[in-house]
């Protein structure tokens, strides 16, 4: 499946409220087909070069429901920083992902978040947690996985896990106060 900005489906439209199903492990060919080509958006779409000639908006992860198809499945590329200060990267393409723990502590983007499918700006903070557990099935390692993730990745799978339930980012946002300081909280 070829996609691009053109092939996303924008928050007007009410197939990104679905909730998306699980999907039959192993995977078909079909939706791996589906999970590879959702993987190379990702990574096209922080090369300038691709992204400007394939007409792709800057994204470290995806969801099939943001394609029109509501299966739970995402892909994601994440560049973060250990906790030792050395660079770290990460690539997942996840099936039936699901959060299995998770930390008390809240946390969010001092810059906020956006998303593929959401074109309007919506400040605010997005509170999440700071530490997640996800166990889903990866296609890269074609096996079960269990990803201990904290700070930027915690977000950035809760961020697509929330697709997987029809919620857009911007659901989370506090209305009356957007930037308001949540005490404790992690700040990314």
């Amino acid at each position: 499946m070829l996609i691009n900005n053109d092939t996303i489906v924008k928050d007007n439209n009410p197939i990104i409220r679905t909730k998306s199903k699980e999907v039959k492990l192993p995977l078909s060919e079909e939706d791996a087909s589906l999970l590879r080509d959702m993987l190379k958006y990702v990574q096209d779409s922080t090369d300038e070069e691709k992204a400007k000639k394939y007409n792709l908006r800057p994204a470290v992860g995806i969801s099939a429901i943001q394609v029109g198809i509501p299966k739970r499945m995402m892909a994601v590329v994440v560049d973060d920083i250990d906790k030792n200060g050395n660079p770290i990267h990460y690539e997942y393409m996840l099936a039936n992902a699901k959060i299995v723990s998770e930390s008390a502590q809240p946390a969010y983007l001092s810059s906020g978040e956006g998303c593929l499918s959401v074109v309007q700006d919506h400040p605010g903070y997005v509170i999440r947690k700071a530490r997640v557990t996800v166990e889903a099935y990866d296609l890269i390692t074609d096996s079960m996985v269990s990803i201990r993730a904290r700070g930027y990745l915690a977000i950035v799978l809760q961020h697509e896990l929330d697709h997987f339930d029809g919620h857009l980012f911007y659901d989370r946002i506090d209305k009356k106060n957007p930037l308001k300081k949540i005490d404790g909280a992690l700040v990314i």
